[in-house]
């Protein structure tokens, strides 16, 4: 039996077969071929491709980062920080706009996102010290510390007067001003134990020192914890009892303290001069102290004019103490008020050869030397040879 009969397209042996051209590759030619490359080269292009993409995508993320880290931390920190007041009713992004116009951060959008990752921010309304340029976190950290739990600290040295505390207080706390310190100080809104009555006036009444001024503090309790600390240091100096101790009441001692406060240079010289003080309102002789003259005075203005001008305050023209302090005097200045040095002895130099019934005592005193240190006299014509003393020395103007 032959092939599959009845199938003409199959052959029934072997010698029926019809050759065709491509069974044999040498009858081909080159333009019928299809060219099929291998496996490895028919991708390399697409990984190309790819490879690029990801570079790109990995450049621009590395510049996106880059940018962002410098939008939260830009570097340069200011070493001093600068005030930022935060009002009734900001808001974070209220905060941020404000933040940027102050060249305190570098983008509000990027710092709003930065808070919002990190949990929001509830800030309350006062004073805040910010170092521009800060990294967010710590500027988010300070924002985020109350203000009642942020200080500062302000020195007040002994013999400021209102003006100057107004002066230096407004300069290192800015968001007090100085003319609401002045005000204050002025208006009897805070008052002292130790104020005369109908007196509204705080000069004097303001205990010199260190205070820690807090964000959310205003004039009025800076003012009156300076008081409270008068009235305790008074207190513990005796000042309650000045009328038995040198028969001046408390008010009175504060203006002899002020004007020793003024016109001591050295620590030994306090007491002495406290005696002079009180020896001429004894003896009902001008007190004549310098210090007195440029209270409330034009800086400009002379000692000379200043002596030919009448005021309350000038005491070469004016009987008795002046009306109020004329500045505000530390510890040291209300114990020698309080306890003023006594009287030079019979055997003292300056109790020689004085005229008949001359009581010796302090009454005059003048620089003797570059130190501040002053020289005392119980007579007019020995106070005249020690300022002839200290003119020789360049002592006096």
């Amino acid at each position: 039996m032959g092939g599959i009969s009845g199938d003409p397209l199959i052959p029934s042996n072997e010698s029926d077969w019809m050759p065709d051209p491509w069974d044999d590759p040498r009858q081909v030619s080159s333009s019928e071929l299809v060219d099929f490359a291998p496996t490895g080269q028919r991708w390399r292009g697409p990984l190309k491709v790819a490879a690029a993409v990801l570079v790109a995508v990995i450049v621009l993320a590395g510049a996106a980062g880059f940018w962002l880290l410098r939008q939260l931390n830009p570097g340069d920190v200011a070493n001093v920080p600068v005030n930022f007041t935060v009002n009734e009713g900001d808001t974070v992004a209220s905060i941020a706009t404000r933040l940027e116009e102050q060249g305190i951060i570098v983008n509000d959008r990027v710092f709003r996102w930065y808070v919002g990752r990190n949990g929001g921010l509830e800030v309350l309304p006062g004073y805040y010290s910010l170092k521009p340029q800060d990294n967010a976190g710590n500027l988010m950290k300070v924002l985020g510390t109350p203000p009642a739990q942020t200080f500062i600290k302000v020195t007040f040295p002994e013999g400021y007067t209102v003006e100057q505390v107004a002066g230096r207080l407004s300069e290192q706390a800015p968001y007090i001003s100085r003319e609401s310190i002045v005000d204050v100080a002025r208006s009897g809104t805070v008052a002292s134990t130790f104020s005369l009555s109908g007196s509204t006036s705080l000069e004097g009444l303001l205990f010199p020192d260190t205070y820690q001024i807090a964000g959310d503090d205003d004039a009025a309790s800076v003012l009156a914890r300076m008081v409270a600390l008068m009235e305790r240091v008074g207190r513990q100096e005796g000042l309650e009892s000045s009328k038995e101790k040198v028969g001046f009441k408390p008010y009175d001692v504060l203006i002899v303290a002020s004007m020793i406060e003024r016109e001591a240079k050295v620590e030994k010289d306090r007491a002495l001069i406290a005696r002079v003080i009180y020896n001429r309102l004894a003896a009902k002789m001008k007190l004549e102290i310098d210090a007195t003259l440029f209270y409330g005075a034009d800086p400009s203005a002379t000692f000379g004019d200043l002596k030919d001008i009448d005021t309350p305050y000038n005491t070469y023209r004016r009987s008795g103490l002046p009306p109020t302090p004329i500045a505000n005097p530390g510890r040291a200045s209300i114990q020698a008020a309080l306890s003023p040095a006594p009287n030079p002895v019979a055997s003292d130099p300056l109790c020689k050869d004085l005229p008949r019934n001359t009581p010796c005592e302090y009454r005059y005193y003048v620089l003797a030397d570059d130190d501040g240190s002053h020289v005392f006299a119980a007579t007019y014509e020995q106070h005249l040879k020690n300022v002839e003393k200290a003119r020789a020395a360049g002592l006096l103007g």
